[in-house]
């Protein structure tokens, strides 16, 4: 037998094809495809595996439904880089947005011990050391975001006492270069809440002043929360669209 050969047993209540996928994607998440890079070839991949062509491409396809890879028409199979922006302004329908990318502003960077509600969603023990950061995000030079961001310090420790005029206004592409974290997908949770007197100077609104709350857990290709997020905005401001067909 082929020593090269990477077999594939079907698990129980999987089909040849899920359990193929599941063996690619535990190849993605390991790294030896990094984010960005090409797949090898299906016909390469079906022969390494020992399985038809039909079933490394059904396999490939579901690895582009869970967002692992994505095809390029003409180019071939890449592995995705991940989450960008993820904007946070499609909630939101400012008088001055015209599509730019919000200019982001470090207000405050510390190190402190997890609150308990932190703690559990980040999936680490109580108490344990995070970054904490407090970020405005400006258009036109008007404040229009106020953000609150919990890291785990484990992986972004790096972050914690370099010069902060060196950050990017987006800070996914950010993580992902400087601490080589990738953010694979994010959950919102939107409610609605009053500004405190801090959050509400910081925008420029009265405090009281009702706002749109957007609440984010963000996971990197394992499935580990490596990111939460709360952002406020005016909820005078606050707009989304969803299309049902």
């Amino acid at each position: 037998m082929n020593s090269s050969l990477r077999l594939v047993t079907a698990e129980p209540g999987l089909s040849r094809y899920a359990s193929l996928a599941q063996a690619l994607r535990a190849r993605v998440v390991a790294g030896e495809w990094p984010p960005g890079s090409a797949l090898p070839a299906e016909s390469q991949l079906a022969s390494e595996h020992g399985v038809a062509l039909g079933t490394m491409r059904r396999a490939l396809e579901l690895l582009v439904e869970q967002g692992y890879i994505e095809r390029i028409h003409g180019k071939g199979t890449f592995v995705r880089q991940g989450l960008t922006g993820a904007t946070m302004l499609r909630f939101f329908r400012f008088d001055s947005g015209t599509g730019e990318v919000p200019v982001s502003r470090i207000l405050q960077r510390s190190r402190v011990s997890a609150p308990a509600a932190v703690s559990r969603t980040l999936g680490i023990g109580a108490g344990e050391p995070v970054l904490r950061l407090h970020r405005l995000r400006l258009m036109g030079g008007q404040p229009r975001l106020f953000e609150e961001l919990w890291l785990p310090l484990d992986l972004f420790a790096p972050l914690a006492e370099d010069d902060l005029t060196e950050w990017d206004d987006l800070l996914y592409p950010m993580f992902a270069r400087r601490v080589q974290v990738h953010v694979h997908r994010a959950l919102d949770d939107i409610g609605f809440a009053q500004l405190s007197a801090t959050q509400a100077r910081h925008l420029g609104l009265p405090a009281g002043h009702p706002c749109a709350q957007v609440q984010r857990s963000a996971f990197d290709r394992t499935g580990r929360c490596v990111e939460v997020r709360t952002t406020r905005g005016d909820a005078h401001a606050f707009h989304y669209t969803v299309t049902i067909t």
